[in-house]
């Protein structure tokens, strides 16, 4: 069993040991010897590959390989009945399953339905993040519930007012299985909270979950002082099993990009790993202030996965996609990364996409994959 961590420096203690006791570390990029930028490992994303449904908006791929060799996208959907911004107050976790982790995808179940208002995630379930700890498989979340009537197909609800009452209520949940097939048992409660007084005093969303070889769960989590106007805002937490409970690491955030002058410099969409020496993310570049590009992706690394730092070059990720024909889209939003990692090495880089007239103004959504140059 291991042993509780209850501040920063029990945790450092911990990082230590795990770094001496890890002898055969993940890939990284970045460090020495490995001068590469993350976005040169990208090779041309093939066409029809990933997961999409015709008659739902798809969101939030996250992808693991079960026993029998077959890939598992856990992602999110709701019907294109209604409009694109109804993820907040429609969304449900689904599961897709593929024979190669390019896909296509086959939609295969809802994991994740609403489950009634007086659940904390009874209205919505969005964001999956899919891990394994010991003999479970663990899926974080962000639900949330409402009052108000469930939304009409016609209705705006960012206009009425919904949206934001739902966007308030984001909290970051749990489920846990042996088998990936379920069934999947929910966490009644948040597994982390908002502190009032503090800058995560809105929501918790956007979980990125690292299972060390301890049993332990480092987290990362989006909050922001107010609600959903920048800065949005990243902070870490660690618990001593997947269960928790989580304890912050630190009583600030992580990340602030941000002035009083330009609110909006901030991020969102951490995918975090661990590389038995150091952890390593990927995540968006919200408004473009870091790398350049609005939406585009950015690279950063820790010792301890409180105090980071941006690699150079720091862009990780573009919305220019080259394809597998030899052409080149500008895709309206790039989101969600995560990455696969395979034999200790990242394959493929998944992300939320689509094509529309501009940003959030989509036609269509889909799950999308890259595959990575080997390392090396």
């Amino acid at each position: 069993m291991s042993t509780p961590l209850h501040n920063r420096r029990d945790f450092l203690k911990t990082l230590t040991g795990l770094s001496i006791a890890l002898t055969a570390p993940t890939p990284s990029y970045g460090e020495e010897g490995d001068t590469a930028s993350f976005m040169s490992k990208l090779l041309p994303a093939p066409k029809h590959a990933g997961f999409a449904m015709d008659d739902y908006w798809i969101w939030d791929p996250s992808v693991i390989k079960d026993p029998d060799g077959r890939y598992h996208m856990f992602a999110s959907r709701w019907s294109k009945k209604y409009g694109f911004g109804n993820w907040v107050t429609n969304s449900e976790v689904v599961r897709a399953v593929s024979e190669t982790p390019m896909g296509p995808y086959t939609f295969v179940e809802v994991v994740l339905p609403a489950r009634g208002k007086q659940y904390f995630d009874g209205c919505t379930t969005h964001n999956p993040r899919i891990v394994k700890s010991g003999e479970y498989y663990v899926l974080y979340y962000f639900g949330n519930t409402y009052a108000d009537s469930s939304p009409s197909f016609e209705e705006d609800v960012w206009a009425t007012g919904l949206a934001k009452e739902a966007w308030m209520h984001k909290r970051i949940g749990m489920a846990y299985s042996k088998s990936l097939n379920g069934p999947w048992i929910r966490s009644n409660q948040p597994v982390i909270n908002p502190r009032i007084g503090q800058w995560d005093s809105s929501i918790t969303s956007n979980p990125s979950p690292v299972v060390l070889p301890t049993g332990q769960v480092y987290l990362i989590y989006k909050s922001s002082p107010v609600n959903y106007d920048p800065p949005l805002l990243l902070g870490a937490a660690m618990a001593d099993s997947f269960h928790g409970p989580f304890h912050r690491l630190s009583d600030k955030p992580i990340f602030s990009f941000h002035s009083s002058e330009k609110a909006d410099n901030d991020v969102e969409d951490p995918f975090v790993w661990w590389t038995g020496v150091r952890f390593e993310l990927i995540m968006k570049d919200r408004f473009g202030h870091i790398c350049g590009e609005e939406g585009g992706g950015i690279h950063a690394f820790s010792a301890d996965g409180i105090q980071w730092v941006l690699s150079e070059p720091v862009k990780a990720y573009s919305r220019l996609i080259k394809w597998d024909d030899g052409t080149e889209t500008v895709q309206a939003n790039f989101e969600r990364p995560f990455l696969l990692f395979e034999n200790g090495k990242p394959t493929h880089l998944f992300a939320a996409t689509g094509s529309g007239k501009g940003s959030y103004q989509f036609d269509r959504t889909w799950n999308m994959v890259i595959p990575l140059k080997s390392n090396g």
